[in-house]
């Protein structure tokens, strides 16, 4: 897989990430250690060297899992990692460093991103240039190659921009939660920092796989996603009927098509979960897949069946 150059940095990153967040368990429903790791490493078989996780997926046990799968081709792979925001005091953030190499079993962290802002989940407010600090200096010791961010405004994002230099955003972004491209997207594009959207499948819900009426556990986080409520829910199945032709022109699956569209987007890489091997090999296909500029102008207009009715609060759970 052809890899890009993560914003400015010397880090080249696969435009298909993996992602680790159902490694960690909390949160999700069904997941076995022994899956994660086989399909984390069938991901890598397939070409996608770069990882994305952080502490607080199960409080480092996705960490673990990705350094049981991955520890003995370090070398070949990306890990990129992420400090909570009740951590995002000077000190807090070198030890929640060490935490992390110590449970990637590694010396370095390619990526090292602030989760979320300062302030969020009702943590306490730290000054920005408090944080950066302290991620330039574990720049300097060698512990991280780049500084990232993760669920930024563009002014949090250039705020943090002016104590450092930032080389990713990590927002949610898929074709049916596109609110990056109405707030950062443009000042990314001006500032060459690429962007590694999460939940590029909107939770499963491009796969397809989920019909009017499903039910998720109340412990599943998907069951206050507002994309899988009401109208939003039944506007997602009238997109994805239209969605149907497409895919089967290129051969490929809902979800393929999905990703396609997304690697398509300026600056715009995709880190997609995964819980079987099978998934995360799915997942490496998706690099081959070639839409025209007018294909992929069509499935632009088609995800807006979706994001036109959407409210403008960027966060996707109720």
């Amino acid at each position: 897989m052809e890899k890009r150059i993560l914003g400015t940095s010397e880090v080249k990153i696969t435009p298909i990430l993996m992602g680790t967040w159902q490694a960690g368990k909390r949160m999700w429903v069904g997941i076995e250690d022994a899956d994660s790791i086989k399909t984390i490493r069938a991901a890598y078989e397939a070409g996608i060297t770069t990882i994305d996780t952080a502490e607080a997926y199960g409080e480092g046990h996705s960490e673990r899992i990705v350094a049981e799968a991955l520890s003995d081709v370090r070398t070949y792979v990306q890990y990129a990692t992420k400090v909570f925001a009740n951590h995002l005091k000077y000190k807090q953030v070198i030890e929640a460093c060490d935490r992390s190499l110590t449970n990637l079993k590694t010396d370095y962290i390619d990526l090292y991103q602030i989760h979320w802002p300062s302030g969020a989940f009702n943590s306490e407010i730290v000054p920005i240039e408090e944080t950066m600090k302290a991620l330039n200096l574990l720049k300097e010791q060698g512990k991280i190659r780049a500084i990232g961010v993760s669920n930024f405004s563009s002014v949090q994002l250039a705020e943090a921009a002016s104590y450092g230099r930032i080389d990713s955003l990590q927002p949610p972004y898929s074709l049916f939660w596109r609110q990056v491209e109405q707030d950062a997207l443009l000042y990314c594009i001006e500032n060459n920092i690429s962007i590694l959207a999460y939940s590029p499948l909107a939770q499963g819900l491009l796969t397809g796989r989920f019909a009017l009426g499903h039910k998720f556990d109340p412990t599943d986080n998907r069951a206050r996603n507002k994309l899988f409520q009401g109208q939003n829910f039944e506007r997602a199945q009238q997109a994805l009927e239209k969605l149907r032709p497409i895919a089967l022109l290129h051969d490929c699956t809902l979800a393929q098509l999905a990703l396609a569209w997304l690697i398509a987007q300026p600056q715009t890489n995709a880190i997609a979960g995964g819980r079987y091997p099978e998934q995360a090999r799915d997942n490496a296909l998706v690099a081959q897949i070639k839409l025209s500029t007018a294909e992929l102008a069509e499935i632009d207009a088609i995800g807006r069946i979706v994001t036109d009715h959407l409210d403008d609060n960027p966060i996707m759970w109720n």
